[in-house]
């Protein structure tokens, strides 16, 4: 019985911190998802998501802009929603990013090897 009163008692306390959360989340600032947002650009943006994944960059710092806008006039909802778009958006540029200089190391790396090919064929006559 005891073990049953605190399974009930852990839920009900989960319970509790769930619609407490639900109910102030759009009361609230969205300064945590703002922050998160913006490091996701920052990241983008050191691994030459600018030159790489312009269109995607661009978005997330639209976004992320537009969000601090809804922050200051205090709609965290549209604040919040404008973050998590800002970051996918970073996210996106970051993996295009990286997918590019990945084909741009592995293409000069075929060359490389077209070269020592080439070379090792002429020594060889």
């Amino acid at each position: 019985m005891k073990r049953n009163s605190r399974q009930l008692l852990t839920l009900l306390c989960a319970f509790a911190a769930l619609t407490t959360f639900g109910c102030s989340s759009m009361k609230t600032p969205a300064t945590a998802e703002l922050a998160v947002s913006k490091a996701a650009v920052d990241n983008a943006a050191g691994a030459g998501a600018a030159e790489f994944a312009p269109l995607e960059m661009r978005s997330a710092r639209e976004k992320l802009a537009n969000a601090n806008k809804a922050m200051a006039a205090k709609n965290y909802e549209l604040a919040n929603d404008l973050a998590t778009q800002a970051e996918a958006d970073a996210k996106l540029a970051h993996g295009k990013a990286n997918s590019a200089k990945a084909q741009k190391a592995s293409a000069a790396l075929q060359d490389d090897i077209r070269v020592l090919r080439e070379e090792l064929i002429r020594s060889r006559k």
